[in-house]
């Protein structure tokens, strides 16, 4: 199972890598150091998950190493965080990474209360559940995974099959 994911993960950063426009190494050394003092998980033993949906879309930070504690807690603890603000609209710690203009992020921001924010432990990490019924602020929610995507790209991947629902926690 581990062998089996590891290699869809491998197998969707290569892919990732095509569909993903060329980002100027610069910008992703600020992005990982900035994100250094807001996100408290290992991007190096993390992997960070962006896959669009007709209501939003699913985020998830998944730990590549399915046995480590420390990485999955952290990304638990950082997501739970990261869904409660956002629900009120806080999100500074998005700011303070990819900075003010960041695509989508002023619509999502001023849109509290019209879109929903769930939050759900999974074996090998954690995931947050962008819904929303306006179609604008869909649209806002894949402007901003399309900037998560650039910003990280040596750590994420856009989304798909390998999405890891049948892991949640009970």
């Amino acid at each position: 199972m581990k062998k089996t994911l590891l290699l869809t993960a491998l197998l969707l950063a290569v892919s990732a890598a095509r569909a993903i426009p060329p980002v100027d190494p610069a910008r992703l050394d600020e992005v990982q150091e900035r994100g250094s003092h807001v996100m408290p998980f290992d991007l190096e033993k993390t992997l960070h998950i962006f896959n669009k949906t007709e209501s939003g879309g699913i985020q998830q930070v998944i730990a590549k190493d399915g046995a480590d504690t420390e990485q999955i807690a952290l990304a638990r603890s950082h997501l739970a965080q990261l869904a409660a603000g956002f629900a009120n609209g806080d999100f500074s710690g998005p700011r303070r990474i990819h900075g003010d203009d960041m695509p989508g992020l002023n619509a999502l921001a001023s849109a509290a209360g019209k879109v929903s924010f769930a939050y759900r432990d999974l074996s090998n990490g954690a995931e947050i559940e962008y819904r929303s019924e306006d179609k604008q602020l869909v649209e806002a929610v894949h402007s901003y995974f399309d900037a998560q995507l650039s910003d990280h790209a040596r750590h994420a991947v856009p989304g798909g099959q390998h999405m890891h629902h049948g892991h949640h926690q009970p």
